[in-house]
């Protein structure tokens, strides 16, 4: 980099896994347009094993939630916010001094300009729609990350996570289950995965479907462990979560269970046909503290179907 390097361009996403995937191909919009400048993102720390994956970013400053962001440099050339439409993370991005903020419109700001916020968005879409606001353009099929450099415990699995952060968007233990046990016999190496706070879940799965303990991969991993297993897995069988964000960003054929927040607000690419996003059709409470009863209409013979139909070829990698 040259001088202008010392320059520096501000991100804020201090979000969760899914979150900082679903803004590469805004990101990298940035670089491209600001090739000289450092890309810094504040995001959390937890993420580090996957920002440093996006070549777009040159640094990550840990920032683990609103009100959190500590700035020490010398004010952004262009600080963005692709948190969310404030007014907190407005707030957050004015303390830096920025010499440009580009972010959604918010009341509290009627001095500052930017695009209305839109509530039935693709999220890819969204944030690449506010650098175009600015005159910077972006591939939104820009999502894909290289390999992590990390080896995989196991390759050619099939990687099942039941766990989400809402009930609203957990399909029953009982039905993942039935899913991993027909995989196994058909030959397919199923593991379990999930985060500490999910290893009960994860085992009731793996004992309902008569996997052994081996499988069971919740509490085991990192994020750069399950990320490297996502990336060498033959398959992704998950509702709407982070996981399925990363089979997305590694190329790995997926099937993803939506409900109640629709696959065009949050799924894959519409053509990217390695991933088959099932959806009832039914819009509820993302929040709600039981599963939506649109994701209870899926059955598991569909998601088998269409998971026997990428693992056979059937449905083509695009």
């Amino acid at each position: 980099m040259t001088a202008a390097a010392t320059h520096s361009i501000l991100v804020l996403r201090a979000l969760g896994l899914g979150d900082l995937l679903t803004i590469v191909p805004a990101v990298r919009g940035l670089r491209n347009a600001y090739s000289e400048h450092r890309v810094v993102l504040a995001a959390p720390e937890a993420l580090r094993p996957l920002a440093d994956l996006i070549d777009a970013v040159d640094e990550l400053l840990p920032t683990a939630r609103l009100g959190a962001l500590r700035w020490q440099a010398a004010p952004p050339r262009l600080a963005v916010n692709m948190h969310g439409s404030g007014p907190e993370s407005i707030r957050d991005l004015l303390a830096t001094r920025p010499e440009t903020l580009l972010t959604h419109r918010h009341p509290e700001f009627a001095d500052l300009p930017g695009p209305e916020w839109r509530d039935d968005m693709h999220e890819v879409d969204r944030w690449c729609r506010l650098l175009e606001w600015g005159g910077i353009a972006a591939d939104r099929t820009a999502l894909m990350l290289p390999a992590p450099p990390e080896s995989a415990t196991e390759r050619n699995v099939v990687v099942i996570h039941p766990g989400a952060a809402y009930p609203a968007r957990r399909w029953p233990s009982e039905r993942f289950a039935q899913v991993a046990r027909e995989l196994e016999a058909d030959g397919h190496r199923v593991v379990i995965t999930g985060t500490r706070g999910e290893i009960g879940l994860a085992n009731a799965v793996a004992e309902k479907a008569g996997l052994s303990p081996s499988s069971v991969y919740a509490g085991r991993t990192d994020l750069a462990q399950l990320a490297a297993l996502v990336a060498a897995a033959e398959l992704v069988v998950c509702g709407d979560t982070g996981v399925g964000h990363l089979a997305t960003a590694f190329g790995t054929p997926s099937v993803l269970l939506f409900g109640p927040t629709p696959p065009h607000r949050w799924g894959p690419p519409g053509a990217a046909r390695r991933h088959v996003a099932l959806w009832s059709g039914d819009i509820g409470d993302p929040h709600a503290d039981r599963p939506d009863p649109g994701l209870l209409t899926l059955r598991p013979e569909q998601v088998l179907s269409a998971a026997t139909g990428l693992l056979d070829g059937r449905v083509r990698h695009g």
